[in-house]
């Protein structure tokens, strides 16, 4: 559970600028005595000062090296976009799919989305009318609902963009050189 926290902590130092402490901890959904001992703990490892991130490659290598993977199913489903036209269950498109919409450098081979843990037998169901279980294009990875503050583009709903570079770093291959390309453009704005 701490790792899950230390995480969201993470990704709204990535994704905003100029808080204080505790709105850290409101923005994580987390305690703010646990937040201020994790971002001290991450000012010692001189990752951060306050709450500014002073060295983006090194937090990135920590999360990277801290990072849990998510439980996962896979699916082979025919055009898999169109699953998500209309659907009112919660998600966040990252790796292949989502690194294409935002600056189209690698093949979208495999759709990965994010779900809520409870949607799991929802999603399963959607998806095993829609195509078959087991090794394929599709893959759902649980997660809690700090990922889903996510940004619509292109009627999709897209990961943020330090989650996007985690697992693409994770995914690695061609994967870590378009993480790298989006690192360049995340450290303009952090």
């Amino acid at each position: 559970m701490k790792e899950k926290v230390k995480e969201r902590i993470i990704k709204v130092l990535l994704t905003n600028k100029g808080l204080t402490k505790y709105k850290v901890a409101m923005l994580a959904n987390a305690s703010f005595g646990w937040t201020h001992e994790f971002l001290n703990n991450l000012e010692k490892l001189k990752l951060i000062k306050d709450t500014k991130v002073t060295n983006i490659q090194e937090l990135f290598n920590y999360w990277v090296n801290n990072h849990k993977k998510p439980k996962y199913r896979e699916y082979m489903i025919q055009n898999p976009l169109e699953i998500l036209k209309n659907i009112k269950l919660d998600y966040a498109i990252t790796t292949y799919y989502a690194e294409n919409v935002l600056q189209r450098f690698l093949f979208p081979s495999r759709l990965d989305i994010y779900i809520k843990e409870e949607d799991l037998e929802k999603w399963h169901k959607l998806l095993t009318n829609k195509g078959l279980y087991g090794k394929g294009n599709v893959r759902i990875l649980l997660s809690d609902s700090g990922l889903f503050k996510s940004q619509k583009i292109n009627n999709l709903k897209i990961v943020c963009l330090p989650q996007l570079i985690l697992d693409l770093k994770l995914e690695g291959g061609p994967c870590e050189e378009a993480a790298e390309m989006l690192l360049g453009k995340l450290k303009k704005n952090v």
